[in-house]
């Protein structure tokens, strides 16, 4: 963030605020609408805006309707779409410089840009109409800018978008595909921890807890099967060890950087929570269902909300500005939410090149020449002009993919579902937006190749549903858990797990089907999916408050989804107060104090919620430090690593107890003395000033915020948090809530975390803000009637030349 920021600097110095006084005056919502005669166009389109600045649009055909959406998503989001399409394709220095030169190339690895334009061939005719129309509406409202009329992002940075194309829309699909399935660092992790005995090392890669909360299948009685991790390929020493996880680091950084910058980057390939309960246990007698993605706090959402009609089209949800219709939300007959299963999709190759002849590679059938992409990336010179120099670099890519990650003369191959052309995003939301029924719903994602999720459904007639969607591979021996031997086909991908088999189930007994990222599959299940879910405390939480009423209403799935209760810290805070011994230290008696009687809520004015959560996290530290060393612990990541504290503390094993203390209570005891001294410095002496929500503030970032004078108009003010990363409420981390109501689509509640505008100057740039710091997404009018009360015409699009 410092290079950004000396980016940052540069741009202020060359521009000056009168740059944007009046942007985008046109888009403020006035009392009479505004006609726009348009090409292209059949028929007239309506354009409405509620309260909240939601788009309600009203065409009499589905291309016309695209169209819009195109245009009306440009001018609430045009440079958050202009980010978002530079980031999948590894062109940010041609707008910021030299700064951001390696998170390009990296991305240009990938070769999203190419895949998206390869992706485009594989969609039917309607879906490619679809995102032809909305291309054509995006260029239309580009077009119809000038440069004191685009929005300010583009004036400060002196530079106008290019037209937007299909193949853009699709390439937003792969960023959520980077996001929500990338794991190959923990090959390379579990590789670096050959070293470790079998049972540590199982230990610190825990895969199960007592608290998971199944979906499909039982917990049948364990077979014991090592990791594979003894192959000779891979046995390193610990300073090696030490020295690939921090190379691993740095490039999980740089990837990071993008994906942080338009909202997209959440540790552990991201958190969510759904559930969605029968009519028996509501007292309406008909199906809720309910949503929360997890993703980092950014300026503008990363979500746009967004009402669709069209003869034979009914549709209202949010999608990610770029892409056409809705991918969360509901229609006329059904509802639907998602979280990230998490499989694991991908797999490295460690490739053996030819030192002779560096392009070819060794195969079970002799030497390959490897296909090498050349790729030019321009690089801005400076922020006077927008002037560009050009960077080229090699993509050397093997018959198992890229070569992704190279270390020491090894070279590693990145074999990934995202990378295959054939595995599309788009036409599974194209279908779910017009699904009638069950059997609709399962046929939108039999061709569905993005992230796998958690999809859960709900309908009009009463039923309840989820299937586990995506491509899961099949390999021909191992489970991808660390790097293959590329030239032999022992990591060889034979098919992927029949859709049939994917995880699913229809009305289940229960009456209600909760998924918060946590293992949802038994394992009696036949398939490996993967070895590391995350924590279940969330889900756990969510299905007690589902069975602590009987009958559940849209307040009470409101309530659920505010809650800010920690199971692990709870059980942390519990254990320290039962080791109570005869200590004369008054500030630890005060601690126990304090402990002893928290709620184990981690409510903003919370002091107890901070200091169980701080002293938690430095046992953790140091159980993983003495298990590792300090240097190997700084880069060990494991969703799950929650789970296997959990059994520390509970357990309190001498064998990881740190060789530096006598007992746990002593342990206990120092990280309590840990946690005053980081509550000290950040927060100052005032031990009243220790609250939760003091120490962990919300900060809701633009990437251009930060530049003096000029970044001011983009800020939002941080704020106290409400919830942590372990409580249903994660607090910072939720971009938007959804409850839906089927027995009155009228009552369905939705909100995202700011606004619908991207316009620091217009009032919906964060006027949903204080219904999300509150957890109380307000009602989302669907049927005709309502949306005429609620919203007023703002712009009717007419044909025109």
């Amino acid at each position: 963030m410092r290079k950004h920021l000396a980016v940052y600097l540069l741009i202020a110095s060359l521009s000056s605020i009168s740059l944007f006084k009046g942007f985008h005056a046109s888009a403020q919502q006035t009392s009479a609408p505004t006609t726009i005669t348009q090409a292209g166009l059949k028929e007239k389109v309506t354009v409405r805006r509620d309260e909240r600045g939601i788009p309600y649009i009203e065409a009499a055909n589905e291309s016309d309707l695209y169209f819009a959406q195109g245009y009306i998503t440009a001018s609430d989001r045009l440079w958050q779409m202009d980010l978002l399409r530079r980031t999948a394709r590894g062109e940010l220095a041609e707008i910021f410089g030299r700064s951001v030169l390696e998170e390009d190339k990296k991305h240009r690895l990938f070769g999203f840009a190419q895949l998206a334009e390869a992706s485009l061939q594989q969609l039917s005719a309607p879906e490619r109409a679809a995102l032809e129309a909305y291309a054509r509406g995006v260029n239309a409202y580009i077009d119809s800018r000038d440069a004191k009329t685009l929005p300010p992002e583009f004036q400060i940075l002196q530079y106008r978008p290019r037209a937007w194309t299909p193949a853009d829309s699709l390439s937003g699909g792969k960023l959520f595909s980077e996001v929500l399935s990338t794991s190959w660092q923990t090959d390379l992790m579990r590789a670096a921890l050959a070293d470790l005995p079998a049972e540590k090392r199982e230990m610190l890669l825990t895969e199960t807890s007592p608290l998971d909360a199944l979906v499909v299948g039982k917990d049948t009685p364990e077979k014991k099967a090592r990791l594979p991790l003894g192959d000779p390929l891979f046995k390193t020493s610990k300073v090696e060890s030490v020295a690939l996880l921090h190379a691993v680091s740095e490039m999980s950084e740089t990837l990071q950087r993008s994906l942080a910058r338009v909202g997209l980057y959440m540790e552990d390939r991201a958190v969510s929570n759904n559930w969605v309960v029968a009519g028996t246990r509501t007292v309406s007698g008909k199906p809720m269902l309910a949503n929360d993605p997890h993703l980092p706090p950014s300026v503008p959402s990363i979500w746009h909300m967004v009402h669709l009609s069209a003869p034979g089209l009914r549709v209202a949800g949010v999608t990610a500005p770029g892409l056409p219709g809705v991918l969360l939300g509901h229609n006329e007959q059904l509802a639907w939410g998602a979280t990230n299963l998490g499989p694991d999709v991908q797999d490295l190759y460690l490739e053996k090149f030819d030192k002779a002849n560096p392009k070819k590679y060794q195969t079970p059938s002799g030497w390959r020449e490897a296909e090498v992409r050349r790729e030019e990336i321009k690089v801005r010179k400076s922020f006077t002009e927008a002037a560009t120099d050009s960077e080229f670099i090699e993509v050397t890519v093997t018959r198992h993919g890229p070569i992704f990650f190279e270390r020491d003369g090894a070279r590693y191959a990145l074999k990934w579902t995202a990378l295959d052309p054939a595995a599309t995003e788009f036409d599974a939301f194209y279908q779910l937006n017009h699904a009638r029924n069950w059997k609709d719903f399962q046929n939108a994602f039999k061709s569905y190749g993005g992230a796998t999720q958690n999809f859960i459904y709900a309908d009009r007639d009463g039923h309840i549903g989820y299937y586990g969607a995506g491509r899961i591979p099949l390999r021909k021996s191992g489970d991808g858990s660390v790097p293959y031997d590329g030239s032999t086909d022992a990591g060889e991908w034979t098919g992927y797990i029949p859709f049939e088999q994917l995880p699913h189930v229809y009305d289940p007994p229960e009456g209600y089907i909760v998924t918060a990222n946590q293992r949802i599959a038994g394992r009696s299940y036949p398939y490996f999916l993967t070895h590391e879910w995350a924590a279940p405390y969330r889900a756990r939480r969510i299905t007690e408050l589902l069975r602590a009423k009987p009958k559940l209403t849209p307040d009470d799935f409101q309530a659920i989804q505010g809650d800010t209760y920690s199971i692990p810290a709870m059980t942390f805070a519990r254990a320290v107060v039962r080791s109570r011994q005869e200590e004369t230290d008054a500030k630890w008696v005060e601690t126990l104090k304090l402990l002893g009687e928290w709620d184990g809520k981690t409510d903003a004015d919370s002091r107890g919620a901070i200091m169980a959560v701080l002293m938690r996290d430095r046992f953790r530290q140091r159980i993983v430090a003495a298990a590792l060393g300090e240097e190997r612990a700084k880069d060990y990541r494991w969703s799950n690593v929650n789970s296997f504290i959990d059994r520390i503390i509970n357990e309190q094993p001498r064998e990881w107890l740190p060789k530096e203390f006598g007992s746990y209570p002593l342990l206990f005891m120092a990280c309590e003395r840990d946690a005053r001294e980081m509550l000290t410095k950040k927060l100052g002496a005032d031990e009243s000033k220790w609250t939760w929500g003091n120490y962990q503030q919300i900060t809701f970032a633009h990437p251009l915020a930060r530049a003096p004078l000029i970044g001011l108009q983009f800020a939002v003010a941080p704020f106290p948090q409400q919830g942590s990363i372990s409580s249903v409420n994660v607090g910072a981390a939720v971009s938007m809530r959804f409850i839906a109501t089927p027995d009155d689509w009228d009552m369905s509640r939705h909100g995202i975390a700011l606004g619908e505008s991207g316009d620091p100057t217009s009032k919906h740039y964060t006027d949903q803000l204080a219904d999300w710091r509150a957890a109380s997404p307000r009602a989302f009018p669907f049927t005709k009637a309502a949306v005429e009360k609620a919203a007023t015409v703002s712009l009717l699009l007419v044909p025109g030349t």
